[in-house]
């Protein structure tokens, strides 16, 4: 099955073309802004990688947040639109568990964090089982304070996955069974790897059902080019 994925709900943008379950085609950046511009042109990168027409791919999964509103918009219009050019399926991944599902750890207890701004960060915990992570939170949005208070009444060892540094410096200070670990920010590839099996099942939503999770009211107001945007193959 080829499949592209897209993740755009932080600042790191990406773009991942898999093959099963071998990347043939990757790219991403760090800005906050601009993120539709660096999609169009990622995607169009990552086909020339892999020697590939937008008429081969199989499928489509999309980060959809929790994290920054405006790359969400932009990522979550870019999947839908490629999806309905082609006529393929489109899943959607939540950020959290991309970064849960990239961490490394055998034992100890997941914290995966999105920043969210104005001193808010979305959080989730999930525990590793033999070939994966299972969450068993659900995504809330918490200050670095309550997120203290929370990891300090965890019984167990904790690894804090996600953008750690936003949280400031002195954070972990006290919080012995506290590591950190990667990756800082959800990538396309852990987007892939999370929705290509939901497509092989044909566990798939109805596209208008892909929306992107906020978990609370944007911070931003979004032009109506934003909201008209279109995939790059949407005319062709």
């Amino acid at each position: 099955m080829k499949l592209v994925a897209i993740e755009s709900s932080t600042p790191a943008s990406s773009v991942a073309l898999m093959d099963g379950t071998d990347v043939v085609g990757s790219a991403s950046r760090i800005d906050r802004r601009g993120h539709s511009a660096f999609l169009t042109a990622a995607l169009d990168f990552c086909l020339d990688q892999a020697d590939w027409s937008p008429a081969d791919l199989d499928g489509v999964a999309v980060g959809i947040g929790p994290g920054l509103y405006t790359g969400l918009r932009v990522g979550i219009a870019t999947a839908q639109g490629l999806a309905a050019t082609l006529g393929i399926p489109i899943v959607p991944v939540t950020s959290l568990d991309a970064l849960a599902h990239r961490s490394k750890t055998g034992r100890r207890h997941i914290w995966a964090i999105v920043d969210l701004r104005r001193g808010e960060f979305a959080v989730a915990s999930y525990r590793p089982v033999p070939g994966g992570v299972v969450r068993d939170t659900m995504p809330e949005v918490v200050t670095p304070q309550g997120l203290r208070a929370m990891l300090l009444s965890d019984a167990d060892d904790v690894l804090l996955v996600g953008d750690v540094p936003a949280l400031g410096d002195g954070f972990l200070t006290g919080l012995h069974r506290a590591r950190v670990g990667r990756p800082r920010f959800p990538s396309a590839v852990a987007v892939a790897g999370l929705g290509g099996p939901r497509i092989a099942h044909d566990d798939v939503p109805h596209p208008d059902e892909v929306r992107p999770l906020y978990l609370r009211d944007p911070d931003v107001t979004v032009s109506s080019a934003l909201l008209e945007h279109k995939s790059p193959w949407e005319d062709a």
